[in-house]
Parts: C-alpha cells; sequence; structure tokens
C-alpha cells in the first residue's frame, strides 16, 4: 500500500497527488512513468512523473479523470492509500541521458499542452539543476486550465498562452514558438509534451522551423508493460512500443494519424464503463447507449 501524503486540485480537471514511494522515487528520472492501481480491482494507469523528492521518498503525479479509474483516483484524499504504485518504467529522457557537457551546448524549448505540462516540469527542473537555461511555452484553452505555473516560472523563461486570450499570449502554443523564433530565439531542441493532436502539429511547425523534437507517447499507454500492443506506434518505418522503447520518441518521424486511431479505439469500452460507474445501482443497460443491454 502507498500512502498519498498530499492530493490537490489545480484546476477544474486537473488533480495532484503526492505519494510515499521511496523504492521508485530512489531511481526514477525525468521522462518515465508509474503504474498505479486504485484498488485490487481497478485498472492498471500508467502516468508520468510529475516530480520526485528522493530524500522524502515522494513521487508526485498529475492527472485528469477520464475513465472508471481515475475518477476514483479523484476521491482518494491525504492519508488514503493506492493499491499498488509500480516504477520506474519507460526510458528517461534523452536531456537526462546524453552527456552533460554536450546538453549544455543546446538551446532547449519545452512546448506543454494541458497535462501535458506536468512531465515537461521535471525535464525543465533537471535542466535548471544543472545550470541550464530553457525556455517553456505553456498553453490551455483558458486561464483557468492552466497548471504549475509557479514551479514552471522558477526552473525556465516561461511563456504562457490562452487560446481565449484570457491570459499570456493570445494564441496556441505553436504560435508563441515562431513568435519567439521571428523575434530571433534560436533552439537546438524542442520537447513537446500534451495531447496527441497537439504535438502533431507542433511537430509541423518545428519540421518547418528546422528544429529537432522529442514528444512523449505517454498518451495512447493502456497496459504500460508491452503486453497489451495498446501503445504501438510507428516511428519511421519501425513499429515500437511507447511503454518499453518510449515513451519519449523523434517527434518528425512519428505516424501521428495512425496513432490518435489508436487511442480513439478505447472511448467507447471507456465511456460505458464509465457511465455504469457513474450510474451506480440505477444503471440497467436498457437505454442502449452503454453496451449494457448486451
Amino acid at each position: 500500500m502507498f500512502k498519498i501524503l498530499k492530493a490537490e486540485q489545480l484546476s477544474a480537471n486537473v488533480y495532484m497527488k503526492v505519494v510515499h514511494a521511496p523504492r521508485v522515487a530512489k531511481s526514477c528520472e525525468p521522462g518515465q512513468f508509474i503504474i498505479v492501481k486504485v484498488d485490487e480491482t481497478a485498472e492498471r494507469i500508467p502516468l508520468t512523473i510529475c516530480d520526485y523528492d528522493r530524500e522524502a521518498g515522494t513521487i508526485t503525479i498529475v492527472f485528469q479523470p477520464i475513465g472508471v479509474s481515475t475518477h476514483k483516483m479523484v476521491d482518494l484524499k491525504e492519508g488514503d492509500f493506492f493499491e499498488d504504485f509500480v516504477g520506474p518504467l519507460g526510458k528517461p529522457s534523452e536531456l537526462v541521458t546524453d552527456d552533460l557537457e554536450e546538453v549544455k551546448k543546446k538551446k532547449v524549448v519545452f512546448i506543454a499542452g494541458g497535462v501535458g505540462t506536468a512531465p515537461v516540469y521535471p525535464q525543465a527542473k533537471w535542466l535548471h539543476d544543472h545550470g541550464i537555461e530553457c525556455d517553456i511555452i505553456v498553453g490551455a484553452r483558458t486561464k483557468e486550465l492552466l497548471i504549475l505555473e509557479d514551479e514552471m516560472s522558477k526552473v525556465g523563461n516561461l511563456h504562457l498562452c490562452t487560446d481565449d486570450g484570457s491570459y499570456g499570449f493570445h494564441g496556441v502554443g505553436t504560435a508563441m514558438l515562431e513568435k519567439l523564433v521571428s523575434e530571433g530565439h534560436k533552439y537546438d531542441l524542442c520537447v513537446a509534451i500534451g495531447p496527441m493532436i497537439m504535438m502533431k502539429f507542433a511537430c509541423l511547425t518545428t519540421k518547418k522551423l528546422g528544429i529537432p523534437t522529442i514528444v512523449s507517447m505517454n498518451p495512447v499507454m493502456v497496459d504500460g508493460t508491452g503486453m497489451c500492443g495498446a501503445c504501438r506506434v510507428l516511428v519511421g518505418d519501425e513499429v515500437k512500443f511507447a511503454c518499453v522503447d518510449g515513451p519519449e520518441f523523434d517527434g518528425h518521424l512519428i505516424d501521428f494519424d495512425q496513432a490518435m486511431k489508436r487511442a480513439a479505439m478505447y472511448k467507447t469500452e471507456e465511456g460505458r464503463r464509465l457511465l455504469a460507474y457513474q450510474e451506480g445501482d440505477t444503471h440497467h443497460g436498457g437505454c442502449g447507449n452503454c453496451g449494457g443491454d448486451k
């Protein structure tokens, strides 16, 4: 059992938990993920690590409730426990594994969208801790959906964007990147993490600008161990699995259209299970919408 030391709502539909998991905290690196189970009957949920404290033995996870298990996670409070908390899994960011002196020569820009802000934070923090400056672009639809603003502002040059112009730059993250480049900023690497469609258009923009780009394919993970095949992605002409070969890959080689189709395969069943969970004893399946009548 893994105790929740802190539980907080970061925005309208994004939540944070700080979990006591000393073995994970001891060896994890930015870019890696964990698998969490709410209880013994719950599904296994892969989540990228937002932060870690080796001395305190804690891991911070940030998530958006979508299916039944993540909605159950919302209800867990400080002092409650996760049944399982396994990790670290996946490969660390190349910023961590590459030669430090070579990394110091690079000017890195991050583009984070929505919950993708969470896995960007530990990478930017790692650079900051090693004396490496970076630019960070964080975007959301509205001001109310932006998360981790204070934390991000301490580890990089932060540029906030909102689609509706309610806060910061009026426009999407890619427009902010183009603005920075037009003002004379030069980048050797872009790391883009967020919804699949956001990463697709970020890569189209960086390819046009000639900036090598890394993306995190954690949105397509289900099982997290390479057994289910749900996270199968085409990288160039090679088949990769996000959970064991990634989750980070060269974004200019990813077939995003195929990846988005694969991710959509699970939405119908996920929606049916969520409806049954929300309706509880009143759920009968007779509406013909959830499949419970078949």
